[in-house]
């Protein structure tokens, strides 16, 4: 008994504190650093977003709040990790899988938060498309409660307990028009949304979507140099992963710019693009052909001279 408590108050010592690692974490869930995990995507189950969550001292912080049928799994996950209570759930954007659970968190007493465009874009959006919702069973929504974010910013909010601090930064508008990433500066790791991927599902559809400054924004994020990129989508990666979803994009654009000048047509374009050297963000056919004629239609319908 004297030893073991010798070694707790010098685990304390140490490490400022004693924080027990659970021996074996959920299957779907990974741990990324002490006390910072995230939840893999169920494709079969709809659910097809990466959820995180970091421990402070007293409470946790989840970024992306998913799916409402994927956030009841996610949150016994993280009831099997630790009993602290969420406090906090950022939406990185209002895109109904990474907001639609925002309802069930919040239930728990947890406050969604976001930048000022997102809320925005959730309260005209989402109220629109969670009301057309046709689906049964499990999905569907009536069964569901829908939480626009409650706590708001435009540019950058700070969240710490003098032990771990965490940024929340807009970056928007690249994937949307209120994209925001989560970074641990202590840690190097760096919560993207749809900002970044690492697989095949990139999106470029939605209005406030902005080619050319979401090339900008992933360039400015891996000159933070992050170690660990925890994506909206796929496994965590590291700084190529950001590099790596920037030079899918950006041949994208540049094949599309030279395409319309000549007057190709997007299936042309699709042609014209080695898809082999971007992967795995180039793995399925079907996302580049719609990625090319998203944009084509988006950069054709823009006024002359506009770049």
């Amino acid at each position: 008994m004297k030893r073991t408590f010798v070694l707790l108050q010098l685990a304390m010592l140490l490490g400022g504190g004693f924080r027990a690692w659970p021996a074996d974490l959920p299957p779907l869930v990974h741990r990324a650093a002490e006390g910072v995990y995230y939840r893999q995507s169920e494709d079969e189950k709809r659910i097809i977003a990466t959820t995180s969550w970091i421990e402070f001292r007293d409470f946790v912080v989840v970024v992306d709040a998913n799916y409402p049928w994927g956030a009841g799994p996610i949150l016994r996950d993280l009831r099997k990790i630790t009993a602290k209570p969420v406090r906090f759930v950022l939406d990185t954007h209002y895109h109904a899988d990474h907001s639609y659970g925002n309802g069930v968190f919040a239930e728990q007493g947890a406050t969604i938060v976001s930048s000022d465009d997102t809320a925005a874009d959730s309260r005209s959006r989402n109220t629109a498309g969670w009301a057309k919702n046709t689906d049964t069973g499990e999905y569907d929504l009536k069964q569901y409660r829908l939480v626009h974010p409650q706590l708001t910013f435009h540019d950058k909010l700070v969240i710490e307990d003098g032990e771990r601090r965490l940024e929340l930064i807009r970056v928007g508008p690249a994937h949307t028009r209120g994209d925001v990433v989560a970074w641990l500066p202590q840690e190097r790791i760096l919560f993207t949304g749809d900002v970044c991927t690492t697989r095949a599902q990139n999106n470029l559809s939605d209005p406030g979507m902005d080619p050319d400054g979401w090339v900008r924004v992933l360039g400015q994020l891996a000159e933070m140099n992050p170690a660990i990129v925890i994506p909206g989508h796929g496994i965590q990666g590291s700084v190529e992963a950001l590099r790596g979803q920037q030079a899918y994009l950006a041949v994208i654009i540049e094949h599309v710019k030279a395409g319309i000048a000549r007057q190709a047509t997007p299936d042309q374009i699709q042609n014209e693009i080695d898809w082999g050297k971007y992967k795995p963000w180039s793995d399925e056919e079907k996302r580049n052909r719609a990625a090319v004629t998203i944009l084509y239609e988006k950069l054709k319908s823009r006024p002359q001279g506009h770049s």
